[in-house]
């Protein structure tokens, strides 16, 4: 019997008290730094020991120390400051209403979002350095090997940071190349496994580049990774992760990039492992373009068979029936269950219940036992 194994996308619920010294480290307000660091490591251990207790293979350390999984750079780089434009993804301009209903609800997260605005150096080395320790030290504690920690990528990082220094976009892509990949062999040099974020290969369409048009895009999108395959060219592809997403929010969706449309660019990308919405309505059906889309026997597709919006609890025969779809256009070997996207993609926000998130986990792992028995 071959083993569908399980994992997630990355981030994981923080505590309150975490959740509370981010934001007042985000706001610059003066926190204990030492208090910090010791929360961190506690909240660190305790996700780990639950991933492994529910029976997640591949697990994070939840990104428990970032504020969110894009813009955490801006305090480990020098170069940004002020506040960028906020611009709502295309299918909440389409319905207003809902859009500011989503505001009043506090569905909306609060953090800075500066813009670049000189060169960018290296400014922290040591935050990254301690998330590696926490997670090596939680991993080591709990007898597991398997783990990855999440870092942005650069198109991501100039999607919510926006360039207002370098001549050009492209400049300012290869400059954020050229600092990540630092950070990005420092993860993997410590034999854990790095996973890329990459929104800016489909969220990014409906929301930084709305105006532009498909074709326009496309080629924005090509771009984005060239520049990541040159932060990654000293890294073995199996090593490394990378997630696609069209935005971890409930909405209409209508204006999402197809999955045909940028998954033939995403797969240029010198990465083993590619995680996918496909629990998403507006994109369950796309496990089909796998039939003529031919992937490599190097690459891994790991399908989002557990939703991360919604506090409903997928029954295991339902996340066994969404892996059997994929295994109908996918190879068994080159076949892993995930989830759509983060549950805390920002700190203290996220549409799941903290313990339902660990409830749905179990799900995903009972889903994927059941379709092993059968595959």
């Amino acid at each position: 019997m071959v083993k569908i194994k399980t994992t997630h996308v990355g981030s994981l619920p923080r505590s309150n008290e975490l959740s509370d010294l981010l934001f007042k480290k985000d706001q610059k307000q003066k926190i204990n730094l030492d208090v910090f660091d010791q929360i961190v490591n506690r909240d660190v251990n305790e996700v780990v020991k639950k991933q492994i207790d529910v029976g997640i293979d591949f697990i994070s350390d939840g990104e428990m120390s970032k504020i969110s999984y894009a813009t955490y750079v801006k305090d480990r780089i020098d170069g940004f400051s002020g506040e960028s434009e906020r611009k709502a993804p295309k299918d909440l301009d389409d319905f207003p209403s809902f859009k500011e209903r989503i505001a009043r609800t506090g569905g909306t997260p609060t953090y800075t979002r500066p813009c670049c605005t000189n060169e960018l150096k290296i400014k922290d080395k040591t935050s990254l350095s301690k998330d590696i320790k926490n997670f090596k030290e939680a991993l080591n504690k709990n007898n597991h090997k398997n783990g990855f920690m999440n870092a942005a990528s650069p198109g991501v990082i100039s999607a919510f940071l926006p360039n207002k220094f370098y001549k050009n976009d492209d400049e300012y892509l290869e400059n954020l190349s050229n600092l990540m990949k630092e950070e990005y062999e420092e993860i993997t040099s410590n034999g854990i496994k790095l996973q890329l974020d990459c929104p800016d290969l489909a969220l990014a369409r409906h929301m930084t580049f709305k105006d532009f048009s498909e074709n326009e895009f496309l080629l924005r999108a090509e771009k984005q990774i060239e520049c990541l395959n040159s932060a990654i060219s000293n890294i073995d592809s199996s090593k490394i992760r990378l997630h696609i997403c069209w935005g971890n929010y409930e909405g209409p969706h209508l204006h999402d990039i197809a999955l045909e449309k940028i998954m033939p660019i995403a797969l240029k990308a010198n990465v083993q492992t590619y995680l996918i919405e496909s629990s998403n309505p507006r994109h369950s059906h796309e496990w089909q373009i796998f039939d003529n889309l031919k992937i490599p026997k190097d690459k891994i597709i790991a399908p989002g068979v557990i939703d991360s919006t919604t506090n409903f609890v997928e029954h295991p025969e339902v996340v066994k029936h969404r892996i059997l779809t994929y295994s109908k256009v996918i190879d068994i070997e080159q076949l892993l269950a995930g989830t759509d996207c983060g549950f805390s993609t920002f700190a203290g926000f996220g549409n799941v219940d903290e313990s339902i998130v660990y409830k749905k986990l179990e799900a995903l792992v009972r889903g994927s036992e059941l379709a092993s028995k059968v595959i």
